[in-house]
């Protein structure tokens, strides 16, 4: 028997073991930038708008959230929302370095 996986999961599981390896591979403990922290975890979504998630430098996307407060966005980040798991899947993140990321985004979207 064989069982048809719909690409949408295909796409979710690739990319939840991507994720997972980035996480398990990063330096724990080591501070850093919103840039950095973007670029390892937040990336694979923000970028292409995977899930409805808001797309890095689109200023559309970002305003509704910008809208409710940088303190309920990372709330939100922390916690998960939507299709978005806690922290993104980094683990490790801090809520520090979890709200540079957040700030990187909304800092680069185009007016």
């Amino acid at each position: 028997m064989t069982v048809s996986i719909p690409p949408s999961i295909k796409r979710f599981s690739i990319l939840g073991a991507v994720c997972f390896a980035l996480g398990v591979s990063s330096l724990a403990g080591a501070a850093r930038s919103g840039e950095q922290v973007f670029n390892t975890y937040c990336v694979a979504c923000h970028m292409s708008g995977v899930a409805g998630a808001p797309k890095f430098g689109n200023r559309a996307d970002w305003q509704p959230r910008i809208d409710k407060g940088l303190d309920t966005l990372l709330k939100d980040a922390i916690s998960g929302i939507k299709a978005m798991p806690p922290k993104g899947l980094c683990f490790d993140c801090s809520d520090d370095e979890l709200k540079l990321a957040i700030e990187y985004m909304i800092d680069n979207s185009k007016d």
